[in-house]
């Protein structure tokens, strides 16, 4: 077999506390670490490019090259700067065979062969959500990167079609992987730890939970408006996840529709903790728009926490037939949803067996190795 020389851009990956470390920065950390195991564990070498923040003490091992940027790519400019710039000089001089970028850009001038995965095309699907100079960019960075990479992976079948329909990518090209919850993400084997969480964090005995950072396309303004319609004074809604954008609008929502006092807003909460916010909630709900696999819906299957979700996008296909799925503009229907669970106990028994089966169905171990698969015959092609 030959051995390779493999790169991996790992600039998006965050060990500071804060909103950063969610969503396609799990996906970068998931997989750096099972690289550092697998890559030398085959013969092969592995160099990870990462920012310049230090990675903790044994985070890297003794055979794996880890090159520190002195550039602040924790902010989109520097990171801009080093994928465009530096990335081909130091893949050169580091004499790769393929660099693996995790997040939906590759160096326009690699002088190696390369490969992306593409998460998401919200930017095409909801232009309105982001800012237009961001928008700009990942339309183009992202059309440019797919076609100048040389395979190129998608995290669910609803990406590789968007890949296909919006950028005209061959569909022999992209290889979808999903991804995964991570194990700590299991069903409480203690109840008692799940009444001490709860007690810690005064939360009722019934709530629903919603994980993710806040932006538009999320639907959070409709879960409310839902909520609002709900006539069971004892249950609450709790949102878990940093402020994105385009949300200034949900303060004056709570208070117009006089939930203030059954609704809480937590903002970040650390990584270790999540488990536990899924474990305690009554009803897990992600009425999100658009998603290109929506982790945080197959986080709370893991746990067993019964599951209302949107029939759009990637979700239908993460959940098979383990969620309750809705139409996600229709707030009635979200409300009739979220009643239905709520008042039975039996159905959320079933819907929780059915979401921990379904969860068991992925695993970041398969994950990384089908991805350093695909990486590998980029290098051989």
């Amino acid at each position: 077999m030959t051995v390779l020389s493999i790169g991996v851009n790992a600039h998006l990956l965050s060990f500071t506390p804060g909103y950063r470390r969610a969503g396609v920065s799990q996906y970068a950390e998931q997989i750096v670490r099972h690289f550092m195991s697998a890559v030398p564990r085959a013969g092969d070498a592995l160099t990870v490019f990462a920012g310049p923040v230090a990675p903790p003490d044994g985070y890297v091992p003794d055979d794996v090259r880890w090159i520190a940027s002195r550039l602040p790519t924790g902010h989109a400019p520097g990171r801009i700067i080093w994928e465009q710039i530096v990335a081909p000089v130091v893949s050169a001089r580091s004499a790769l065979d393929v660099l693996f970028c995790p997040v939906n850009v590759v160096p326009l001038a690699c002088p190696v062969p390369s490969v992306v995965t593409v998460h998401d095309l919200a930017f095409l699907a909801y232009p309105a959500a982001f800012h237009a100079a961001k928008r700009r960019y990942l339309t183009a960075m992202t059309r440019l990167s797919v076609h100048r990479a040389r395979r190129v992976i998608a995290v669910s079948a609803h990406t590789r079609d968007d890949l296909m329909r919006h950028f005209g990518v061959p569909t022999e090209r992209i290889t979808v992987i999903p991804n995964a919850a991570d194990a700590r993400f299991s069903p409480a084997d203690d109840a008692g730890a799940v009444a001490r969480f709860k007690a810690a964090h005064n939360l009722p005995d019934r709530f629903i939970l919603f994980v993710g950072t806040r932006e538009p396309r999320k639907n959070l303004r409709r879960l409310i408006e839902a909520f609002a319609l709900l006539d069971d004074a004892d249950v609450r809604l709790v949102i878990v996840g940093a402020s994105g954008w385009l949300t200034s609008d949900l303060a004056p929502l709570v208070q117009s529709r006089g939930l203030s006092d059954r609704m809480r807003f937590t903002g970040y909460v650390p990584d270790e903790d999540l488990p536990h916010w899924y474990q305690a909630a009554t009803v897990f709900c992600y009425p999100s728009l658009y998603e290109g696999f929506g982790l945080p819906v197959l986080e709370a299957m893991a746990c067993g926490t019964p599951v209302v979700t949107s029939r759009m996008s990637s979700l239908p296909e993460v959940t098979a037939d383990a969620a309750l799925l809705i139409d996600p503009t229709d707030v009635r229907a979200l409300a009739h949803a979220l009643h239905s669970v709520l008042a039975d106990d039996a159905r959320r028994r079933e819907m929780s067996e059915a979401g921990i089966a379904r969860a068991r169905f992925y695993s970041w171990e398969r994950t990384a190795a089908d991805t350093l698969a695909v990486v590998r015959d980029a290098a051989c092609r």
